[in-house]
């Protein structure tokens, strides 16, 4: 059992994870989330999220993978046969959401270059659209590959690939050693330079400014909630993973509170730095903030090259090192989601690390070029927005209530992480898995399936962003579908005979 790789220390661990967690959407999507559901007063239900629901899931997944030694779906085999599909799920869930966000990597590698001299222009959005995507084809068709998306795309392959090849303790830890670091520190100077910029702090008061009705709103409760969950890289199998390489004496509890704490830091950080531009670009323009609130890829890719654009001095460096920390987030966490889906099918087909990098990256790598095509960007679109709301957060509820509910062991887990962390868990880690959580995440649920299957939208077909029947059932509900039935599929498929016979022991 102890030939299973290891992490050569605490620190690189605690590296690993968090930069599991802080992923492009910690940059482009809590920026506007906190801004729209009460500015600084939003902070108040963000925490309460954190710790009844961010927290206590990263210790139960740490104690998972750290307890039964395993990938997500070995982990939940040896805690209970009947679970195994969920493991599954989550590694399926992680393989679709690798294809699409290299591609993302791949666009701001690209922008890192297009910093130099603003190659993009005045007008932003139409480069982005038309000159650098290419965009000139219907929803659901392909088009050509775009060779400006295919070149750093094989470059982002290469890297991750790389690292994944090297093992835990020499590929995955010393990157994450190298890119987290660089990272924080190229955002703390993106950060000091954004509030020197006239207009800065009417950004940062727009950003920070509570409006404390709207704490009365179920719909900012539940939003704070979401932001957390999909932030820290919970219940789709890479937590579970990465614990499951750390040695038999770990703090388990500290080291969710490190990372869940890092994450939210990092959160902080890129909201001050995102506002504060924003504010200088209000500034310039003479309106506003609000009509300059912008978040997800039209923040990073169409408006914050606006704001190089009007920067005083320095706009390519500054830019420059705005992508670059794109770049760094986005491998940390491209890293950490391939992770799941080698180790998975390492441990079922009995393949060594290399062969499982080879055949599960090297898929997804083939698969990723649909996104690098002319149509790349529908085709994006549609399965981002379905695996994360049909697939992560589908898979998390099943997830805590089947271990809470339906297997109950918290009992058990809790006795685990107790055995060897400083900060002991009580009734409040039941309490949040086996009440709160299922209840947010379940409410969440019921709207999605309520918002997308029920109500009548404003566009003529009544689907997501407006697109056609046929796109949204292959290119969105069928990717969602996949991962689910994929990860029931596999199930029938028999360990390989070293897994299942080795005799898996509880680590005390």
């Amino acid at each position: 059992m102890e030939n299973r790789a290891q992490w050569g220390t605490r620190a690189g661990f605690i590296l690993a994870a968090v930069g599991s967690a802080i992923g492009l959407g910690n940059i482009w999507r809590f920026p506007a989330v906190a801004y729209e559901n009460g500015g600084g007063a939003f902070f108040i239900p963000y925490l309460f999220a954190l710790l009844t629901a961010g927290i206590p899931i990263l210790i139960m997944e740490f104690t998972l993978g750290h307890k039964y030694r395993g990938s997500a779906p070995l982990s939940f085999f040896r805690m209970s046969k009947k679970t195994e599909w969920i493991g599954w799920w989550g590694v399926f869930v992680s393989f679709v959401i690798s294809t699409y966000y290299a591609v993302i990597i791949a666009w701001a590698i690209s922008y890192s270059y297009f910093s130099f001299n603003l190659s993009w222009g005045s007008d932003t959005e139409g480069f982005l659209f038309n000159d650098y995507l290419n965009l000139t084809v219907s929803p659901g068709e392909a088009g050509s590959l775009v060779p400006g998306v295919l070149i750093p795309l094989v470059l982002v392959w290469i890297v991750t690939l790389g690292v994944l090849f090297k093992g835990v303790k020499k590929g995955i830890e010393r990157a994450n050693k190298i890119f987290i670091p660089t990272l924080v520190v190229l955002f703390l100077i993106i950060v000091v330079r954004a509030l020197t910029l006239p207009g800065a702090l009417d950004g940062l008061d727009n950003f920070f400014k509570p409006n404390f009705d709207a704490l009365t709103s179920p719909s900012v409760w539940v939003a704070a909630y979401g932001q957390i969950f999909f932030s820290l890289s919970v219940c789709f199998a890479i937590m579970i993973t990465y614990s499951s390489y750390l040695p038999k004496k770990s703090d388990i509890t500290n080291n969710a509170f490190i990372t869940g704490f890092s994450n939210s830091g990092f959160e902080l950080l890129a909201g001050i730095g995102v506002f504060a531009a924003l504010g200088f670009m209000a500034n310039q323009a003479g309106v506003p903030v609000s009509e300059v609130v912008s978040g997800g890829v039209g923040l990073a890719f169409v408006v914050f090259p606006q704001i190089i654009n009007e920067f005083p001095a320095l706009n390519g460096l500054f830019g420059f090192l705005f992508f670059a920390s794109l770049v760094l987030a986005g491998l940390s966490s491209l890293i950490s989601i391939s992770e799941t889906y080698v180790a998975g099918i390492s441990e079922k087909l009995g393949l060594s690390r290399t062969k499982a990098v080879a055949v599960g990256g090297g898929l997804a790598a083939l698969i990723s070029l649909l996104f690098a095509t002319q149509g790349g960007l529908f085709f994006l679109d549609a399965a981002d927005y379905f695996i994360n709301q049909f697939g992560v957060a589908f898979v998390g509820l099943v997830e805590v209530v089947a271990i809470a509910w339906f297997l109950r062991k918290l009992s058990n887990l809790q006795t685990h992480a107790n055995e060897i962390s400083d900060i002991p868990l009580g009734g409040w880690w039941k309490a949040c898995l086996g009440v709160i959580t299922p209840l947010v995440l379940g409410y969440m649920m019921f709207g999605l399936f309520k918002q997308n299957l029920l109500k009548e939208f404003e566009t003529e077909t009544g689907n997501y962003e407006g697109y056609s029947d046929s796109f949204i059932l292959y290119g969105g509900w069928f990717v969602a579908g996949f991962a689910l039935l994929a990860g029931i599929l596999i199930v029938f498929k028999r360990w390989n005979a070293k897994t299942e016979a080795d005799s898996y022991k509880e680590v005390s």
